[in-house]
């Protein structure tokens, strides 16, 4: 289904999608089901151009300095990996990340259709030209195994799919089987994956997710933040006790 923008609401080719149907889409019981049987590439930061992945890795479609920030190459090759990290350096960001083919900002300004697609826009929204998608979470499933994991860039292929990412399209073709979700080494190696797989993945609430490697590094990490604020607040209670009084 091709789509066109028309001021605030988002057209298809059979009519105008209103944003109650699109709500209702997302708000029914279950509000973010699984998707089944999606078809999941592996790339990392860093990542160069081929046939494949026509587009570098190291900035990705929100942060345009990617690479440094994340502290360097995110080499997928598992002989310089070890716990889910690479051997050389520790990442200053969560090393479990995914892409999906929708980007809520355009010319620094959200997508006209964004308001009325993203479930949890209303209650993300910031400001103006800040994405309300960086950083959420997402539960990925293949077999008996369920890895959590941040949306941190766009992908594979498109940044426009919206019937996809969050209503009941499939994914469109694309190079690479037609895949509809890229994820990081990390969720590779949880996950136990290959070059190209069937996943069932959805969005999750943070309170939703249960700890695990995922929750250990990354300055965009919810789990790191809260962890690095309980310890400040420690150390300060503790600093109060000891200091003598006057």
């Amino acid at each position: 289904m091709q789509t066109a923008l028309s001021g605030g609401d988002a057209q298809s080719a059979d009519g105008p999608v209103s944003s109650s149907r699109v709500r209702a889409l997302n708000g029914r019981p279950g509000r973010y089901p699984w998707r089944l049987s999606i078809l999941t590439t592996i790339f990392w930061i860093g990542e160069r151009p081929s046939s494949n992945n026509p587009v570098p890795n190291d900035r990705s479609s929100w942060d345009p300095n990617w690479s440094s920030n994340y502290g360097g190459y995110d080499n997928p090759d598992l002989k310089l990996r070890r716990d889910f990290i690479p051997l050389n350096f520790l990442p200053r960001q969560n090393p479990f990340y995914v892409a999906l083919p929708y980007n809520d900002l355009q010319g620094g300004h959200a997508k006209p259709e964004a308001k009325d697609v993203i479930p949890w826009f209303k209650d993300a929204f910031v400001r103006e030209g800040q994405s309300v998608l960086k950083g959420r979470w997402l539960a990925i499933r293949h077999g008996n195994r369920v890895c959590y994991a941040q949306w941190e860039d766009c992908g594979p292929f498109y940044t426009d799919h919206w019937q996809y990412v969050f209503g009941n399209e499939r994914p469109k073709p694309n190079l690479n089987q037609n895949a509809g979700l890229d994820v990081s080494p990390a969720v590779r190696d949880y996950l136990g994956l290959g070059n190209i797989e069937a996943c069932d993945w959805k969005f999750v609430e943070f309170r939703e997710v249960p700890p695990g490697p995922w929750a250990m590094y990354g300055d965009n990490n919810r789990f790191v933040i809260l962890r690095r604020q309980s310890n400040e607040q420690f150390g300060h209670r503790n600093l109060q006790l000891t200091t003598p009084a006057d």
